[in-house]
């Protein structure tokens, strides 16, 4: 790992290797939105990041990152016809829970937002696949760091 002068590792209780918090802090901060689209059956939404991109193959919510000015729930509807197809009003898009989660180069902050009601057929558009999973099945599913902590909320609030 190449550090920068002001960065530091240091070995914590567990013995791995951690930047000081103050390098963590300089990190630049990432705002994603995300979307739990949840259908009549209970079952909740993955896409597949395909291939060439960052994570390829891993599971995910549908979203993406909120443009400078953009509220989060702009760019969930922005994203979500890009995507998948499907139009959503924002009073559809209802704020449930948020990750923090530091990456190498930067910090994401994520908030997902529950979505129950749509317009449109959702179609895998920019991803290498979709599935429709129960919740507690989902854990089934290889996921990026940042989205692993949401799979419970959604498993013991749905």
């Amino acid at each position: 790992m190449d550090l920068r002068p002001d960065q530091a590792l240091h070995r914590d209780q567990r013995g791995l290797s951690v930047l000081t918090a103050a390098a963590e802090a300089r990190k630049p901060i990432l705002l994603v939105a995300a979307a739990a689209l949840v259908d009549v059956d209970g079952r909740v939404l993955l896409c597949q990041r395909p291939k060439g991109k960052q994570l390829a193959g891993l599971w995910e919510f549908p979203g993406g990152k909120v443009e400078p000015g953009e509220s989060p729930e702009a760019c969930l509807i922005r994203e979500l016809e890009e995507e998948l197809g499907i139009r959503v009003a924002q009073a559809c898009l209802a704020p449930f829970v948020f990750t923090s989660h530091a990456y190498d180069s930067f910090h994401l902050l994520m908030p997902l937002f529950l979505c129950r009601r749509w317009d449109g057929v959702v179609e895998a558009r920019e991803h290498e696949a979709i599935a429709w999973v129960k919740p507690s099945k989902m854990s089934d599913y290889p996921m990026p760091p940042a989205d692993v902590p949401l799979v419970a909320w959604l498993r013991d609030c749905l």
